[in-house]
């Protein structure tokens, strides 16, 4: 055996990740070590599909979640009108949507604040979290407010100080019913002007998770030197009691930089390995990469780079097929497992499509759940 060779295997670690389609499949890649090159991790995905079995038309899913019995999922305002203001319930290991829950009513104090015609209107709610002392309220958060009507000139001037966008992030309190949700608060997000976020409507806040000691934390896709950003504040059971700006900070967490291109932050969630040591698992979408984030500031960033693969559904198609463009929009932990969603990117979603016989999957921009079992090795 050549000294080469020997080397190699001496650094090389089996990891074994668990697919969508199937648990007994497997792929190796090199051990962990933040400075050492690794192999991408291959995922399968499932459709998405609605009660009757036809995929999901396009809900441009931008939002996930994950508890013992369900997968929860939200759209953002480029999806069907079908699809928004409501929040999607699925069968974790079919895909399967179980129930819709529409947003039917607004407190008092939403429908006097500056935000109520937004918010009823198409809001463009990009991620969102269980709010951890609150029983069966969430926080959702929006992006992008081009789309609706702009800020009256005293609202305007009442929140021209975001940091930010002129039409601030909102974050929004929402109590889940059995049938429906009701929108109970809402606070405009508030950047420190030191924090040179610049103003990227469609670039903003993409990714929320909450810690154990209940910060949320806050994914941008990128500030104004094109830099993905993750931001914390201290969530209290009165943080919603009031519409006034909600002050956030720089989490100071070790988030890659670069030197060109657009890298953002498009979805996270919290996973602890111990009761003391919890990491931040972020998704790169236009890198196809995971982060591995080390709440406590002291180990280096891990990346694992992704390659996705859906099944095929159309006749004289192979039964998997390499995609071009995943775009992931979601993550979601529950226990050692991982959930991902992507978000269909309309201008290239049909370029997965090298069989004709799947055109109408990505035709109707029908998204995917990937499942991926949480490795030791990653932390």
């Amino acid at each position: 055996m050549n000294g080469n060779l020997l080397r190699l295997l001496t650094t090389l670690s089996t990891l074994h990740f668990v697919f969508a389609c199937s648990d007994s499949q497997t792929v190796e890649t090199h051990v962990l070590d933040p400075k050492a090159p690794i192999s991408e991790i291959r995922l399968e995905g499932v459709w998405v599909v609605e009660q009757d079995g036809t995929t999901m038309l396009n809900p441009q899913s931008s939002g996930l979640s994950a508890d013992e019995n369900y997968i929860y999922s939200l759209s953002d305002a480029s999806a069907d009108e079908s699809q928004v203001r409501r929040l999607h319930l699925f069968n974790p290991e079919s895909a399967e949507v179980i129930k819709k829950i529409p947003i039917t009513d607004y407190q008092d104090i939403v429908v006097n604040s500056c935000f109520y015609t937004y918010l009823n209107g198409m809001p463009d709610f990009e991620a969102m979290v269980r709010h951890p002392l609150l029983q069966n309220h969430w926080i959702w958060v929006t992006e992008d407010a081009t789309r609706g009507e702009p800020l009256t000139p005293e609202c305007a001037q009442q929140y021209a100080n975001s940091g930010s966008t002129d039409y601030p992030s909102l974050l929004v309190l929402l109590k889940q019913h059995d049938d429906h949700l009701s929108v109970e608060s809402v606070r405009p997000v508030q950047f420190d002007v030191n924090d040179n976020m610049g103003n990227f409507p469609n670039d903003g806040i993409e990714g929320l998770a909450v810690t154990k000691d209940a910060r949320l934390l806050l994914g941008v896709e990128k500030d104004a030197n094109t830099q993905p950003r993750v931001f914390e504040v201290q969530l209290t059971a009165e943080t919603f009691s009031t519409t006034d700006f909600l002050p956030v900070k720089d989490a100071e967490l070790d988030i890659p930089t670069f030197d060109a291109g657009n890298h953002p932050i498009n979805g996270m969630d919290t996973y602890y390995a111990s009761d003391e040591q919890g990491y931040l698992i972020a998704a790169a979408r236009n890198d196809n990469e995971l982060w591995i984030i080390d709440l406590n500031k002291k180990k280096p960033t891990v990346i694992l780079p992704l390659v996705f693969y859906a099944p095929s559904l159309g006749e004289g198609c192979e039964p998997m097929h390499l995609m071009d463009n995943a775009s992931l929009e979601g993550v979601a932990v529950h226990g050692d497992t991982l959930y991902l969603i992507n978000d269909p990117w309309k201008r290239n979603y049909h370029k997965n499509a090298t069989c004709e016989g799947n055109l109408a999957l990505y035709q109707r921009f029908s998204p995917l759940l990937f499942k991926l079992k949480i490795q030791n090795e990653w932390f």
